[in-house]
C-alpha cells in the first residue's frame, strides 16, 4: 500500500466549442484528462465531469414561450448555432471520455439568453446569452505520494521526449484565437484554430505512463536502468502546442534546452518550421528521462504500440535552441527568461455600472402554467440525452453516477468514485452554477456558486467541510462597461466567503473574452452592429475524500418503510428572492433581489448538520435546492420513486401582516395578490437549501440536531410522499395544484425527448419517452435462483492455488483493469497481456487456463467494432496458431466482454461450437448507450453461468455497435443464448431502453455447446461489487452482500478449472 492522492483539475474549451462543436468539445475532454495524467511525474485519471452554456435552443417545431422574443437576433455564420452545439458538443466530449476509458459523472446544462435593461432608459437594451458557449471539462484523479512532484531539476543531457500523436497543421494559433472577442478574428483563422480528437492514441499514451508510475519510486535519483520510475518530469502538450510544453518543462527545472525540429513526429512533412513548432495537435505529452533509462522506456512504447521521439536534451545554459536541420539554421535561438518570464503588469480601470434588469410580476403569471414553462427549461430539465450518451461505469470504481433508483432518473447531486477495488474509501465531487444571477448582482452569483456545489456535495459522506476543495472557473466580457467591476467585486466576494466558511481554492482557470460581435446586413456604416454579451460566469467545482462511498445519499424518495415526512432546510431564511430565477426566466424578466449567501455560518452549520443527521442513519433522502426551487426538487424526488409527493406551503407562505387564510378559505382558486405571490415565492425561489425525507417517528431527534446547528428556525415540515401519484400542492387545506406525476415528468423530459428525436432513431426517443406513461413499469428489480452470499470458490481460494488468466487487450481496449479485478477476487491469478506480446512471441496462451477479451475500443473501432482486433489473430500465423490451440484444449475457457465479444464472434471460425454467434452491428438507437438494464440469465451450458439459470438483475451496459445481427433465422434458432435483455416483468424485451441495442429477442450473451466460450455486450465485470452498482436493493449491505450476485458468474469459472 501507498500514500495516494486526489487530483483535481476542471477547464473550458469555449472558443473551438463555438466554431466546431464535436471536435472543439471533445478536445476540450481530451487535453483536460493530460493534464490529470501529467502531473507530478505520472498519475492516473480516475473520472470526468462535463458541463455547457449556450443561448436558447429554439427546437424546430418546439419554440418555447421564452425563446420568442430573441429567436430572430441571429448570430456570426462562423459560429455553430446552440442547438447545432448542444446535438453535437456533448457527443464529442463523450466519445472521447468513451474511447479513453474514463467514466463522465456530474455536469450541468444551461440555457440563458434574454434581454436586459429597457428600450426607454440611457443604456437601452442588451441581449445577455452564451452565443459563446461555455464548454467545462473537469475530473478527478489518483496519484502516489511518491510520485506527486517533477523534479525540481534535470541534469544536463537529460533526453527530452515527445510521446502520443504526430504533430499535424491543426489548432494552429487556438490559443490566442480563444482570447478574442468570437466574431472579430477572421472565419480562416477561426477553423483553423480548432483541434481534433484521437482518443485511442492518447490512451496508448497514458498506458506508458501507467507502466512507468507503477515501477514505483527511484532508490536513487532515477538514472539507474531499474531505478523506478524513468519520468523525471511529465508536461501535457495544450494552448501554444510543444512550443510551449518542451520550454516550459525544461524552464520547471531550472535549465536551458536545445531540440532538434525534424525529430517531431508529425503527418504532414509540408509543414513550415513555425507550423511544426507551434501547431496544437492533440494527445501529445512531453516528458524528461534519464539517456541510461531510454532502452527500458522504449521497450514500454513499443509494446503499447505507443510512438514517441527524442526531440531534444537539456542544457546548463538557461537558453532555447530550436535548430532545423533541414534548412541549417536556428529558428529559435532566445534566453529562457525573455519567453517564460514575468510577464509586465496589467492596470485595469474598471467602472460600476447600475445592473440591467426586467421587472418580474409573480402575481401575473398562472400557477400550473408557471410549473410546466420551468420544467421544461434545459437548467431544470432531464438531462438523459446528456447522461446516456457517456459511458459511466469503464474502469468499474464508479460508485455513484447521475442515474437514480430503479427508473434510472437523472437526479443525483453528486458523482463518487471508489478509491481502489477492496474497501469503501473514495472520491467525491459536484458542480454549483448560479451564472443568470450575475445580470442583477454578480457577488451573489459567485456566494452562490459556491454555495451549490456545497450543498450538491453534502450528499456524500464526507468528514468536514473543510475537506472540500473547489475549482473557480472565471468567465466574462472583460473590458465591456461594467463587467470589469463586476468580475473585481465577485472575486473578492467569493475570496471572502470561501476564507469565512473554511475552503479553499487551490485550482481555476478563466476565460475573459466572453463576447459575441458581429455585423450584419452590409459592411461599415450600411450595416447593423450586433453583440451578445455573457453574464458574468463562475463555475465552482468541489472535490472531497469519501469515507464510505455505500453512504451517499439520493433523491430517491423511500416509500416502504412506514410514515415519513419530507423536511425544508431553508438558508434563504425566509426570503424566498426570485431574480434571475428560473421562473423569471421563462416569462422573460430577471426579477430585482437575488438570493445570496447572507450568512456564512448557516452554510457551514448546514454542512455539519446534513453529514450528523446521514451518520446516525436518520435521513432517508436528500436532495438540494436549486434551480426551479423548491418545486422543481421536490418533482424530482417524486419522478425518482415513481411516486406522489403532497406539499402544504401554509408555512413557507406566511405573512404577518395577512390573516392565517389570506381570504383563500372558501376558494382556492381566487388566491391572488399578495397572497399567491407569497406562494410563487415559496414554490420557485432557489435559495440554497435541501429537503430530506425522514421517519416520522424520527422528528424529535431530527430536530434537536438542527436545533443545537441553529438550523431550527430554517426547518419546516412540508409534507410528505402520497398514495395518488400526483404532485399536490396545499395552501389553506386545498389543492391550488394537483398534476398526475407522470404528465410533470413527461414535461420534464419533454427537452431531453426533443433533443434525442432529432439526434437519434426518433422511433426510440418516441418509446422512451412513451415509457414515463406506463403504470406497469415496476423499474429494475431482483430475482435470484441462487444465494450470492454463498462463495462457491472458497473451496479453492482456500487451497491456494491461483489459475492464470490472461487478461487480453489491444491498443484502444479500456476496460482491463476491472475485468483483471473480477477475477483476481474469484481466485484467479490475472496476467495483463497484450496482443503485441501474443504477437511477438513474448507470450503464449498455452501458460493460461483462461483468456478474456475486454471492453473497449480496439483500432478506435475504425474497422468495425471488434474486427481489427480478430483480424490481427486472423491474419497473423502465430497469433492464429495460439488462438486455435487455446481454445482447442479441453481445460481451457475463454470470455469476451463489449469490445472482446464483438472481437471473438469474429473468431467463430477457430471457435469450437461457435457457428451459430451472430455479428454485432450499430445499435438500433443510432447513438452509444451506457444503461443499467435489467437482464435474465436463462439456462445454458455456460461454465459461468451455472446455477444461475433463471435470474434476472441488472447490469451495466456501454455500447455503440451491440445490436446482434444473426446470418439467418435458422442461425438464430440454434444459437444458445446466455443472456438477454428483458423488461420489468421479466419478458424479452426488444424495445428500447429496456433494450438498449435493438438486439432480437433481446439476445445479448451467447455460449457454446459445451459452455467453455461465453460472449457477451454487458460489463458485469464492472459489477462485481454491490457498491458499484447505480441501483441495488435496500436489504443489501444489511445483509452484508458486499460481493454483488454478479461475481458468481467468476467464481464459477474458478470452481469449473478445478
Amino acid at each position: 500500500e501507498e500514500l495516494t492522492h486526489i487530483l483535481a483539475k476542471v477547464e473550458t474549451h469555449n472558443h473551438p466549442t463555438a466554431i466546431s462543436p464535436f471536435p472543439g468539445a471533445a478536445t476540450g475532454s481530451g487535453g483536460e484528462i493530460r493534464d490529470e495524467g501529467a502531473t507530478g511525474r505520472g498519475s492516473k485519471p480516475k473520472a470526468g465531469l462535463c458541463g455547457f452554456s449556450v443561448s436558447n435552443l429554439n427546437i424546430p417545431e418546439a419554440l418555447q414561450p421564452w425563446e420568442a422574443e430573441s429567436a430572430a437576433y441571429g448570430r456570426p455564420a462562423r459560429i455553430a448555432s446552440p442547438l447545432a452545439i448542444m446535438l453535437e458538443g456533448p457527443i464529442g466530449a463523450a466519445a472521447f471520455n468513451n474511447e479513453f476509458g474514463r467514466p463522465n459523472l456530474a455536469g450541468y446544462f444551461r440555457t440563458y439568453e434574454q434581454f436586459t435593461g429597457s428600450a426607454d432608459s440611457p443604456e437601452g437594451r442588451l441581449l445577455r446569452g452564451y452565443h459563446k458557449p461555455i464548454m467545462l471539462a473537469g475530473g478527478v484523479g489518483s496519484i502516489a505520494a511518491s510520485q506527486s512532484f517533477k523534479s525540481a531539476t534535470l541534469p544536463a543531457g537529460s533526453l527530452l521526449i515527445q510521446i502520443g500523436g504526430p504533430g499535424m497543421l491543426i489548432g494552429l494559433g487556438g490559443g490566442a484565437a480563444s482570447s478574442m472577442t468570437t466574431g472579430s478574428n477572421s472565419a480562416d483563422l477561426d477553423f483553423a484554430s480548432v483541434q481534433r480528437g484521437n482518443p485511442e492514441i492518447q490512451r496508448r499514451a497514458q498506458e506508458v505512463i501507467d507502466r512507468c508510475w507503477q515501477m514505483g519510486a527511484p532508490a536513487g535519483d532515477g538514472s539507474a536502468p531499474g531505478d523506478g520510475n524513468p519520468i523525471l518530469s511529465v508536461h501535457d502538450v495544450g494552448a501554444g502546442g510543444i512550443s510551449n510544453a518542451l520550454p516550459e518543462l525544461a524552464h520547471g527545472a531550472g535549465c536551458g534546452a536545445r531540440f532538434e525540429l525534424r525529430a517531431v513526429n508529425i503527418e504532414e512533412p509540408g509543414m513550415s518550421p513555425a507550423e511544426i513548432w507551434c501547431n496544437e495537435a492533440q494527445e501529445r505529452y512531453v516528458m524528461a528521462i534519464a539517456p541510461d533509462r531510454l532502452a527500458e522506456f522504449t521497450a514500454l512504447c513499443e509494446r503499447e504500440r505507443c510512438p514517441f521521439a527524442v526531440v531534444g536534451k537539456t542544457t546548463r545554459e538557461k537558453h532555447l535552441v530550436v535548430a532545423d536541420s533541414h534548412f541549417g539554421n536556428q529558428p529559435v535561438d532566445m534566453d529562457m527568461a525573455a519567453l517564460l518570464g514575468k510577464p509586465p503588469r496589467m492596470t485595469r480601470t474598471a467602472t460600476h455600472l447600475p445592473p440591467l434588469g426586467v421587472p418580474f410580476d409573480a402575481t401575473a403569471v398562472d400557477l400550473r402554467e408557471a410549473a410546466a414553462r420551468v420544467l421544461r427549461l434545459p437548467a431544470v430539465a432531464d438531462k438523459t440525452f446528456l447522461i446516456s450518451i457517456g459511458d459511466r461505469s469503464v474502469g468499474g470504481l464508479t460508485a455513484r453516477d447521475q442515474m437514480v433508483g430503479p427508473w434510472q432518473v437523472p437526479c443525483a447531486d453528486v458523482a463518487v468514485t471508489l478509491m481502489a477495488f477492496e474497501g469503501f474509501l473514495g472520491e467525491a465531487f459536484a458542480i454549483g452554477e448560479r451564472t443568470p444571477l450575475a445580470v442583477l448582482n454578480g457577488p451573489a452569483s459567485g456566494r452562490m456558486a459556491v454555495g451549490e456545489a456545497l450543498t450538491n456535495i453534502a450528499a456524500a459522506d464526507i468528514a468536514a467541510l473543510g475537506d472540500v476543495k473547489l475549482s473557480a472557473n472565471w468567465m466574462a466580457a472583460a473590458g465591456f462597461p461594467g463587467e470589469d467591476a463586476r468580475l473585481f467585486d465577485t472575486v473578492r466576494a467569493v475570496s471572502d466567503l470561501c476564507q469565512q466558511i473554511g475552503v479553499a481554492i487551490p485550482v481555476g482557470k478563466d476565460s475573459l473574452s466572453m463576447r459575441t460581435a458581429w455585423q450584419e446586413g452590409g459592411d461599415g456604416e450600411h450595416g447593423e452592429r450586433k453583440q451578445v454579451v455573457s453574464p458574468l460566469s463562475l463555475i465552482v467545482t468541489g472535490f472531497a475524500r469519501v469515507q464510505d462511498a455505500r453512504r451517499t445519499l439520493t433523491p430517491q424518495l423511500v416509500l416502504d418503510i412506514g410514515e415519513t415526512d419530507l423536511l425544508l432546510i431553508d438558508l434563504g431564511a425566509g426570503r424566498n428572492r426570485l431574480g434571475g430565477s428560473a421562473l423569471a426566466q421563462v416569462f422573460n424578466a430577471t426579477g430585482s433581489e437575488t438570493p445570496d449567501v447572507d450568512d456564512p455560518a448557516r452554510l457551514v452549520a448546514f454542512f455539519g448538520a446534513i453529514r450528523k443527521l446521514a451518520t446516525e442513519n436518520l435521513l432517508l433522502a436528500y436532495h438540494d435546492r436549486a434551480d426551479g426551487g423548491l418545486f422543481a426538487t421536490v418533482c424530482e424526488m417524486a419522478f425518482a420513486a415513481h411516486c406522489g409527493v403532497s406539499i402544504d406551503t401554509d408555512s413557507l407562505c406566511y405573512d404577518p401582516l395577512m390573516n392565517d387564510v389570506d381570504g383563500n378559505e372558501k376558494r382556492p382558486d381566487l388566491l391572488g395578490g399578495r397572497s399567491f405571490e407569497l406562494l410563487m415565492r415559496a414554490l420557485f425561489n432557489e435559495e440554497l437549501g435541501a429537503v430530506v425525507q425522514i421517519r416520522r417517528a424520527e422528528r424529535s431527534p431530527v430536530m434537536a440536531i438542527l436545533r443545537a446547528a441553529g438550523l431550527g428556525a430554517c426547518s419546516q415540515f412540508i409534507g410528505s410522499p402520497n398514495p395518488w401519484d400526483q404532485v399536490r400542492i396545499i395552501r389553506n387545506a386545498k389543492a391550488v395544484l394537483a398534476e398526475p406525476r407522470m404528465e410533470l415528468q413527461r414535461a420534464w423530459s419533454e427537452t431531453s425527448f426533443r433533443m434525442q428525436q432529432l439526434r437519434d432513431n426518433p422511433e426510440c426517443a418516441q418509446q422512451a419517452y412513451d415509457r414515463i406513461l406506463d403504470p406497469t413499469d415496476s423499474g429494475l428489480s431482483v430475482s435470484l435462483s441462487f444465494d450470492p452470499g454463498d462463495d462457491v470458490a472458497a473451496p479453492m481460494i482456500i487451497s491456494g492455488a491461483r489459475p492464470r488468466v490472461a487478461i487480453l487487450r489491444e491498443q484502444g481496449v479500456n476496460g482491463q483493469v476491472e475485468m483483471a479485478a473480477a477475477f483476481d477476487r474469484a481466485g484467479f491469478a490475472a496476467v495483463d497481456v497484450h496482443m503485441s506480446d501474443v504477437l511477438s512471441g513474448r507470450v503464449t496462451l498455452a501458460d493460461f487456463k483462461g483468456a478474456v477479451a475486454c471492453g473497449g475500443f480496439s483500432y478506435g473501432d475504425v474497422l468495425g467494432a471488434g474486427q481489427g482486433w480478430a483480424k490481427t489473430i486472423l491474419f497473423n500465423a502465430r497469433a492464429r496458431d495460439s488462438f486455435a490451440t487455446f481454445f482447442a484444449r479441453s481445460d481451457s475457457f475463454a470470455l469476451g466482454v463489449c469490445n472482446g465479444c464483438q472481437m471473438m464472434s469474429a473468431l467463430k471460425e477457430i471457435i469450437p461450437g461457435a457457428d451459430a454467434w451472430p455479428s454485432f452491428e450499430r445499435n438500433r438507437v443510432e447513438q452509444f448507450e451506457a444503461r443499467f438494464s435489467l437482464v435474465e440469465v436463462p439456462a445454458s451450458p455456460s461454465v459461468f453461468f451455472a446455477g444461475m439459470g433463471g435470474s434476472r438483475l441488472p447490469v451495466v451496459v456501454s455500447h455503440g455497435e451491440g445490436r446482434a445481427l444473426f446470418a439467418s433465422a435458422e442461425q438464430q434458432t440454434r444459437a444458445l443464448v446466455a443472456m438477454r435483455y428483458v423488461d420489468p416483468a421479466g419478458q424479452p424485451s426488444e424495445r428500447y431502453p429496456d433494450n438498449p441495442n435493438g438486439s432480437p429477442a433481446g439476445i445479448t450473451g451467447l455460449t457454446t455447446a459445451d459452455g467453455r466460450f461465453t460472449i457477451m455486450m454487458p460489463h458485469p465485470e464492472r459489477v462485481f461489487r454491490s457498491v458499484q452498482m447505480s441501483w441495488r436493493p435496500a436489504d443489501w449491505d444489511a445483509r452484508g452482500w458486499h460481493d454483488s450476485p454478479w461475481l458468481r458468474m467468476f467464481r464459477n469459472a474458478r470452481r469449473w478449472v478445478d
